[in-house]
């Protein structure tokens, strides 16, 4: 992987800047996409400590010529293309209908047309040589909606929808091209420092919290195994399946406890940065952590298993067997 390029979108905070670290360790060749000038400076000043080659393009995701150039400069300065992780994302934490029309659609031209207009730029490369990895970082709420999120899940769920067509549409083509999908859990990112919010607390991830290193980590082994869905923790699979078995009572619960699930007890600050429309990290860094270190968990069990489930199966064979072993002694004992 590390001859090839790594492009990351929303690379200067949460799970992109964690990413860049990750593929810098590695030695990789690192384009990094975002909006903010001093995030981006920072991001490349921690891929270059960490061994790998960066090159900080800004760019907005929203617009498909910023994407495609971006792509192009990737490829003319660092080398061809080999995974493109569509990360960049911004929110609107409140009830439906104090979302505005503007505020809705801008989350819809990052979050969705976003990973739209990156998708098809790496397609346009990427199926020209019939190799590279594509993915999609998505999340629970791809799959279950929650209140005062309204504007995001929207948009996770038509990722969703896109990468399944895509999907059907790469193996009907017979094309070696990879598209990965991995859906993270609640995370102590930038999310909840920058993220437009009209709640009247300060928002935060619903329980539990997990470190942006551990959705990074996932993101990069499912890329290299060319893993084609990824849950990062036992909390989005539960969700999930939980959704599927029993739609109306999750709905009730989340009605119950999620507004408040998502808002500490501390006052909203009317003068928090706020990354919508413009970076919040144009003249100051944000890094890739957000306020919760305390409270966020380093590791997923899920994934330990998940990356080691041939060894699990077998460990589970051996003792399936060695149980049944003991039960034939002990039926031919009492014969």
């Amino acid at each position: 992987m590390a001859a090839d390029t790594i492009v990351i979108t929303g690379a200067t905070g949460g799970v992109g800047r964690a990413l860049a670290r990750l593929y810098g360790q590695r030695g990789a060749n690192v384009a990094l996409l975002a909006r903010g000038a001093a995030g981006l400076e920072a991001a490349v000043r921690e891929v270059e400590s960490a061994g790998g080659r960066p090159l900080a393009i800004p760019t907005d995701v929203a617009v498909s010529e910023q994407v495609d150039a971006a792509a192009e400069r990737a490829e003319d300065q660092l080398g061809p293309i080999g995974l493109w992780v569509n990360n960049a994302m911004v929110t609107v934490m409140a009830r439906t209908w104090d979302v505005t029309p503007d505020e809705f659609r801008r989350v819809t031209e990052v979050n969705y047309l976003g990973y739209v207009h990156g998708t098809l730029a790496a397609l346009r490369r990427m199926r020209r040589r019939d190799r590279g990895t594509l993915v999609q970082v998505g999340s629970t709420l791809a799959f279950r909606g929650i209140p005062a999120q309204a504007a995001y899940c929207a948009t996770k769920h038509a990722i969703e929808g896109f990468t399944e067509s895509l999907t059907a549409e790469l193996l009907a083509d017979g094309s070696r091209v990879q598209l990965c999908a991995v859906h993270l859990p609640g995370l102590n990112t930038t999310q909840f420092v920058w993220g437009r919010n009209k709640l009247p607390h300060r928002p935060q991830p619903v329980p539990p919290i997990y470190q942006p290193e551990v959705a990074a980590e996932a993101i990069a082994w499912a890329a290299d195994r060319g893993r084609r869905t990824t849950y990062v923790a036992a909390s989005t699979a539960a969700t999930i399946w939980g959704n599927r078995l029993a739609k109306p009572l999750v709905a009730r619960y989340l009605a119950r406890t999620n507004i408040d699930a998502q808002q500490t007890d501390d006052p909203a600050d009317p003068d928090s940065p706020d990354n919508l429309f413009e970076p919040a990290d144009a003249e100051r860094d944000y890094g890739s952590h957000g306020p919760f270190d305390d409270r966020a968990h380093a590791t997923s069990p899920l994934q330990v298993l998940s990356r080691n489930r041939g060894r699990v199966a077998v460990g589970a064979a051996l003792a399936a067997a060695a149980v049944a072993a003991l039960t034939n002694n002990r039926t031919g004992e009492e014969n």
